[in-house]
């Protein structure tokens, strides 16, 4: 994932309500939102075998951002990816999980991570110190540490708002806050040692590089307190010009029927 908007905890009927986009090249291959055979819902980067963004009947919930930082890139990094597997397919806390990747945050190029059980969600970036709890409210996160006031992250976080205010909470209207193409000034954009044309295309919510780097997808993730999820995942194939949705809907444990559409 390269851009999300949240709330957590902060809604009378909702746990959390996401929005999130992933921006990756237009080759790498990758598998729609599905229930994977450990129990986790998710989609799949079948290259290295992890994933971005998933949740798991059984209340675990983790996603991931790369940490944009051209400059200091490493050779043999572990897959970031798996951040996100491990949590949702192992039995630690996320405080304990969370302690464990802090032992070996260095071997991984930079990243975001959300971890969370039950009503416990927790951030973690292997480019600052620290364990962080997070309070009930409204986040942004993308390329940089949370809630770094990039303007693409300022207008998801204020849309995001403005639906939650207005009661407009159906999932495809909930995609309208991370789609825009808008680019940015110069002297507002990112320093993150992309050349300035790229900088420039990195800059717009939804990304399209020269069409073979850009955004793949869009995820909104409702989560009632009730128990009952909603996943709706809108894949983007913009050199075909097409595409493609899908979604799931579950209960949190205790109820027995899983249903993907």
């Amino acid at each position: 994932m390269c851009l999300l908007a949240f709330n957590w905890n902060n809604h009378p009927e909702y746990k959390m309500i996401l929005v999130a986009n992933r921006d990756e090249f237009f080759v790498r291959p990758t598998a729609s939102l599905h229930l994977w055979e450990e129990g986790f819902y998710a989609g799949k980067d079948l290259r290295a075998g992890g994933t971005w963004l998933g949740i798991h009947p059984n209340g675990r919930f983790a996603a991931l951002t790369n940490y944009r930082d051209m400059r200091n890139m490493k050779k043999d990094a572990k897959s970031r990816g798996d951040l996100v597997k491990n949590f949702l397919e192992g039995e630690m806390g996320p405080g304990e999980y969370l302690s464990e990747i802090q032992k070996e945050k260095d071997l991984y190029e930079g990243f975001n991570l959300l971890v969370g059980l039950g009503d416990e969600l927790f951030y973690f970036s292997n480019k600052i110190e620290g364990i962080h709890k997070l309070p009930h409210g409204l986040f942004g996160l993308s390329n940089a540490l949370l809630d770094t006031p990039w303007n693409k992250l300022l207008m998801a976080k204020e849309k995001l708002k403005e639906k939650i205010e207005n009661g407009s909470l159906d999932k495809n209207g909930l995609r309208e806050v991370v789609l825009s193409k808008n680019i940015e000034p110069d002297d507002q954009l990112a320093d993150s040692g992309a050349t300035l044309e790229q900088e420039r295309l990195l800059s717009a919510q939804f990304i399209n590089v020269g069409n073979y780097y850009g955004t793949i997808n869009t995820t909104v993730l409702l989560w009632k307190h009730s128990g009952e999820v909603e996943i709706k995942e809108m894949r983007y194939f913009q050199v075909e010009d097409r595409t493609v949705e899908n979604e799931a809907t579950f209960e949190m444990e205790g109820v027995n029927e899983h249903k993907i559409d």
